[in-house]
């Protein structure tokens, strides 16, 4: 718990950092550098894949995937707790980044028609939301009794999905790179923070089940064997 402690404090040092940056125009370079990249690489193909992609991270299609969850946890698992922290953490995380965009107020790279793109830029909604979501599903696939490489398997999928879409809100200039890396981080804090919230909760009503425990030992036994 003090260690998600630790890192929680390194990741919200992070992105005050790359806010003040923002504010007072420092990241000019960095985020023109990768936009230029992505326009150089541009395609009719390409753009309906990323277009596709980016849904992946949309408020509808999260909240849709977020009920399923839901459902799953309370009728395959009957896990309350986790429920509970798991609203908590989905919502919670949705109103953080509608705080945040209010606070700092940056505008747009550009307006992209074919994409829902509306309201100020930094952090961006969709990196923010799908690490929290897909960190949430894939923190309780990892503590389930899933086969190893199952699980392995969905760390990958996860982490590689995420960092898509992030890359799809630059492409498709609904945001700066400095947007997704800040949304990213602030989403890496939220997640953890709920799951030390449920971590807590779950050692104080004597639940048998440890969620950092039963992922601490998962990749304690993979890499003792490995």
């Amino acid at each position: 718990m003090l260690a998600g402690i630790g890192i929680s404090i390194l990741l919200i040092f992070f992105f005050t950092k790359i806010a003040e940056e923002i504010l007072e125009q420092e990241v000019h370079a960095f985020d023109t550098t990768i936009i230029d990249f992505l326009k150089s690489i541009e395609s009719s193909i390409l753009d309906q894949i990323m277009i596709f992609v980016t849904e992946l991270g949309s408020v509808w299609f999260l909240a849709l995937c977020s009920v399923i969850s839901i459902i799953t946890l309370w009728f395959k698992y009957n896990d309350k707790w986790g429920i509970l922290l798991f609203i908590i953490g989905i919502g919670g995380g949705g109103l953080l980044t509608k705080l945040l965009k209010y606070y700092y107020e940056r505008g747009r790279p550009s307006i992209n028609p074919e994409i829902d793109a509306i309201g100020y830029s930094f952090p961006s909604g969709h990196s923010m939301g799908s690490l929290i979501f897909y960190g949430f599903v894939t923190y309780f696939i990892v503590r389930s009794g899933t086969k190893r490489p199952m699980k392995w398997m969905t760390i990958l999928v996860a982490g590689i999905l995420v960092l898509l879409i992030g890359i799809t809100r630059i492409y498709l200039g609904a945001h700066f790179p400095s947007d997704v890396l800040a949304g990213h981080l602030a989403g890496a804090i939220w997640l953890i923070l709920s799951i030390l919230s449920l971590e807590w909760v779950e050692w104080q009503s004597g639940n048998s089940i440890r969620p950092i425990k039963e992922v601490r030992r998962f990749l304690k036994h993979h890499f003792e064997k490995g």
